[in-house]
């Protein structure tokens, strides 16, 4: 029974795996277009709006769409003299409550994530390995100019965006880009090999 549901659980992460590979990679060019532009558009808009003001001019816009067919519906079907029942019948007798396996599901992979973080940045900031808290002080350090240059929600913009055009970019150009990639790592680990040779104990531990 335990197999069972383990089967089930890996062929539903691997249908959302699947559907979220062919959505960044433009699979399906209608698709891929709708959600790329529903979530620019959102964003765009939180950054003339505030949060509330673009959650109710959403919430108006499918009140009206939905009263407005509801309305056309029972028109029609006063005209025709028809009874088709409530236009959104299906969508009202779906069942969209979770249940509790899927919602200990998410709890369990929640905290899973949430003690794996927990776990490394007390590694980082209690300096287990000296070259990993140099890098991450490094990052930090970067990171306060980039604050200085873009907000927060910028910043999710340009996530987006990249996250809808490298991977197409780099299906396009992966010989390329592994070139140059490797050319860095190398240099980056030439870099922390000189560093590790000059800073006492920032040598990593033989296993």
């Amino acid at each position: 029974m335990q197999a069972s549901a383990d089967a089930t659980k890996e062929c539903s992460w691997s249908s959302w795996k699947c559907q979220a590979m062919d959505l960044l990679y433009w699979r399906d060019l209608k698709q891929t277009g709708v959600m790329f532009g529903s979530v620019l558009l959102l964003l765009f808009s939180l950054t003339q709006f505030s949060v509330v003001s673009v959650g109710a001019y959403l919430a108006l816009a499918a009140l009206s769409a939905t009263i407005s067919f509801r309305v056309y519906k029972s028109v029609l079907q006063a005209v025709q003299k028809t009874d088709e029942g409530h236009p959104f019948k299906t969508y009202l007798e779906m069942e969209i409550s979770l249940s509790q396996e899927q919602i200990q599901k998410y709890a369990d992979m929640a905290q899973q994530y949430l003690n794996c973080t927990l776990k490394e940045l007390r590694r980082l900031f209690l300096v287990q390995d000296l070259v990993d808290s140099l890098k991450f002080a490094v990052l930090m350090w970067l990171l306060t100019y980039v604050g200085a240059l873009f907000n927060g929600l910028t910043l999710l913009i340009l996530a987006v965006v990249s996250m809808f055009t490298m991977p197409v970019v780099y299906e396009k150009y992966q010989a390329q880009i592994d070139q140059y990639l490797g050319l860095v790592r190398t240099h980056v680990n030439c870099v922390v090999g000189k560093i590790q040779e000059k800073i006492p104990g920032a040598k990593r531990k033989t296993e």
